[in-house]
């Protein structure tokens, strides 16, 4: 196995060897090696005699594909791919023809919206920003929630997104659906990135030959949608294994779901409480995070135990401008980088361009990108820039996190699509991930006020320093 993957620690050990039939449920805080067991456990499954076959490890993000496959001297019988590939491979198998994805779908649903606009000129909703249709398109799809009187009818149900649509209001966004759905046809796509999982899900329900794989291993399961893990679900045999590695304190894509609604049939889920890669006073603030009030929701929440390991508090540093928040942290980051790994994590990729250029003016640290493109992990140190979610599963040594100013999270476009409570409760995730990547070290920036999805200064969580 590869250098840099850790032996498992303790109870971590009987997850790896778990019964390799039927499905497992594995709920673990951040930090508790979720991902060091779901490797273990794919390369147990792979090669264990007797039990063993083919086996998929799978998760959502390109970037954490890249990071997983440097963890490990992958056996020919185990496969580490994220969703999409996995599933317009076996699409293409079936089909026998390539998959054309619709890549333009914000484009076609604003034309619906805009029509329905039109249509209905006296309906509110319609008003609502296209944001909001996309967001509520996602969950309509991957919940396969796609024929109107279950949807009208609200026979799903939800967590999150604050007060609930009128059935009047739902006819309207299934109108929009509808003739999205029908533009898209007509400009010659059948798929978009949302609906791949459920046509591979009605295709292997329908196809009656010998799976491929005979177990699956899903890392941050909490991204993935009900239709995918249900998709993943009907991929193995009779006698094989689904195994789900989440934490729904970090589900950061659309609406909050539970476990609980994919069909899984668990006798029991396995919890792990401790932190094995934050310092004490990171865990506290991440702990802090999600005991907020705009946080909570009756989702699956490990609460973590005390991390042994000791470091310094977060610091914040007040900046004069957004500009100089940016050059700090590449400042301070090439200095880190030097001997650590260090991440500057920013919410969106709006400020990449800026970021990038004040990182390559240094050629002493290596500069890396974490983006869906990413080919290859280094374990050397340097210094790595990219989204909250982009960083989804990584760790760093240091992590600093510019644009933590109360205009930019929540950000607006999140507000005004979903309202401020719900915008509040997504990028509190958004943000609790960000922290939990930094292993030691952990700086917060911002020019104007701070955001108050973070704790009170009168916490005692964080040094405050000038710039």
């Amino acid at each position: 196995m590869g250098l840099s993957l850790p032996d498992p620690k303790g109870h971590q050990r009987d997850v790896v060897f778990l019964n390799g039939h039927g499905h497992c449920v594995v709920l673990g805080t951040a930090g508790s090696g979720k991902t060091t067991m779901a490797v273990h456990r794919a390369h147990y499954l792979a090669t264990a005699p007797g039990i063993g076959g083919r086996t998929l490890l799978v998760t959502f993000n390109k970037a954490l594909v890249t990071y997983l496959k440097g963890m490990v001297d992958a056996p020919p019988n185990l496969q580490i791919e994220n969703y999409h590939r996995f599933a317009l491979g076996y699409i293409t198998h079936r089909t026998r023809s390539p998959v054309r994805i619709c890549k333009f779908k914000k484009f076609l649903v604003e034309q619906a919206l805009e029509e329905a606009r039109a249509r209905h000129p006296s309906r509110a909703v319609t008003q609502r920003p296209l944001k909001f249709f996309l967001d509520e398109l996602h969950w309509m799809v991957g919940h396969g929630v796609t024929d109107q009187e279950t949807y009208v009818e609200n026979r799903t149900r939800r967590v999150g997104r604050g007060t609930p649509l009128q059935g009047a209001d739902r006819e309207v966004v299934f109108d929009v659906y509808q003739r999205y759905i029908q533009l898209r046809a007509e400009a010659g796509f059948e798929h978009d990135w949302d609906d791949v999982a459920s046509t591979t899900l009605a295709m292997l329900q329908d196809d009656p030959t010998e799976r491929h794989y005979r177990h699956v291993v899903v890392d941050e399961g909490q991204d993935f949608t009900p239709q995918m893990i249900r998709s993943l679900t009907a991929a193995i045999p009779d006698d094989g294994s689904l195994t789900f590695f989440g934490d729904y304190a970090q589900q950061i894509y659309g609406s909050r779901m539970s476990w609980r609604s994919l069909g899984l049939r668990v006798p029991g889920v396995v919890e792990f409480a401790h932190n094995y890669r934050n310092s004490r006073q990171i865990a506290q603030l991440a702990q802090a995070i999600s005991d907020m009030p705009h946080f909570r929701d009756d989702v699956d929440l490990v609460q973590p135990a005390r991390p042994a390991a000791d470091g310094p508090k977060p610091t914040i540093l007040q900046a004069a401008s957004m500009e100089q928040q940016l050059a700090e942290a590449a400042r301070t980051a090439l200095a880190l980088g030097t001997d650590r790994q260090v991440a500057i994590l920013m919410r969106t990729r709006e400020h990449e361009d800026v970021l990038r250029s004040l990182l390559t003016r240094s050629r002493a640290t290596p500069i890396h990108r974490l983006h869906r493109d990413l080919t290859r992990w280094t374990h050397e140190p340097g210094v790595f820039y990219g989204t909250y979610s982009a960083a989804k599963g990584l760790e760093f040594d240091s992590v600093i996190l510019p644009l933590c100013d109360g205009g930019e999270l929540p950000s607006p476009s999140e507000i005004e699509a979903h309202g401020i409570d719900e915008a509040r409760a997504r990028e509190a995730r958004q943000l609790y991930v960000a922290i939990t990547r930094a292993r030691e070290d952990l700086v917060l920036m911002h020019s104007s006020k701070l955001t108050d999805l973070l704790p009170s200064e009168m916490s005692g969580l964080y040094v405050r320093v000038s710039a």
